[in-house]
């Protein structure tokens, strides 16, 4: 199920399933809604997203609250995350699907936002959109790649077929953003060559194992699998969570793995992960690209989970062809 697209003088709402906006600056909450305002949005905040407690969240109660309400506002056309944090799948239990399958609105955001998405669209099909939060939108330099990129997602039909940006920054988003240091972006990286297509499903891998077992968990049969960590990850835990994900039933009729850039406070080098991706016999057969800009790093594009992706890797070139449904 395809959410409506944005328009011209949409009221985007901003919530907070995780952790609570009050984490976000005042400058960089005004940044972040001049942008938006300047796109042509209006926007607007959830009741409760400045409330917080001792883990800078708040009740289940009351975050259940804000994306009801999002969903069930008439004015309410796509909802925003405005940061990620540890607890988005408390909600899981407590949400009114039905609600969400009647109102069908863009949802957009990543890291432990990666639960309800993948909730949300396992109980009601509904496409949501892993890319930046309303935080992001306050980085005093965010990148024109990651702002055409939600355009691009959310606004038009055409398909996506999103390039590498030339380069790429580790910096903490709310940090030293007066100075940012750049990267030259060498490319994804083929780790095994292939054709394929299917239903993008992933985000966040260590909220995704979360799931397993879950009835929030959506199936990954037929599935093109994306994933990525933040800087708590590295090689050895990367490597066992994604066992835990190759274990499920499912896992057996993945058709591609898509893995974003890792941090560099995660270790993570490419030969490193090379030898770790090669040397699963669940992947013999399937294509395998990493390096790609989604996740933690800036700038990211955005993916529609629920998305159909065709993958192309072949003699040492590599594309990406994504449509909504």
């Amino acid at each position: 199920m395809q959410p409506p697209r944005l328009q011209p003088g949409d009221e985007i709402r901003i919530i907070a399933p995780s952790m609570s906006m009050a984490i976000v600056k005042g400058e960089q909450v005004k940044i972040a809604t001049g942008r938006l305002e300047d796109l042509g949005f209006r926007v607007t905040f959830g009741r409760y997203v400045h409330e917080h407690d001792f883990v800078f969240s708040t009740s289940v109660e009351n975050r259940i609250r804000d994306l009801h309400d999002a969903f069930s506002d008439p004015n309410v056309k796509a909802i925003f995350t405005a940061i990620g944090g540890y607890n988005t799948n408390e909600l899981l239990a407590h949400i009114d699907y039905e609600l969400i399958k009647q109102s069908p609105k863009i949802l957009m955001g990543h890291g432990d936002i990666t639960a309800l998405q993948l909730a949300i669209y396992q109980k009601t099909g509904l496409i949501t959109y892993s890319g930046p939060q309303f935080s992001t939108f306050g980085m005093k330099q965010l990148e024109d790649y990651t702002v055409q990129g939600v355009l691009a997602a959310l606004t038009n039909d055409a398909p996506l077929e999103p390039e590498p940006p030339e380069a790429w920054s580790d910096d903490i988003w709310c940090v030293d953003e007066e100075e940012r240091t750049y990267y030259p972006n060498q490319g994804p990286v083929i780790v095994k060559e292939g054709k394929a297509e299917g239903r993008l499903i992933g985000g966040n891998l260590s909220t995704i194992k979360l799931l397993q077992g879950t009835e929030f968990m959506p199936s990954l049969k037929g599935a093109v699998l994306f994933i990525e960590d933040d800087n708590e990850t590295h090689l050895m835990k990367f490597n066992r969570d994604l066992q835990s994900i190759l274990h499920l039933p499912d896992a057996k009729d993945l058709q591609a793995i898509l893995v974003g850039r890792f941090q560099k406070e995660s270790d993570m080098t490419e030969p490193a992960l090379i030898s770790l991706l090669e040397n699963k016999p669940e992947l013999e057969g399937i294509p395998i690209i990493a390096n790609v800009s989604f996740g933690h790093t800036h700038p990211l594009v955005t993916l529609p989970i629920g998305g159909w992706a065709e993958i192309t890797a072949k003699n040492g070139k590599m594309n990406i062809l994504i449509s909504g449904s």
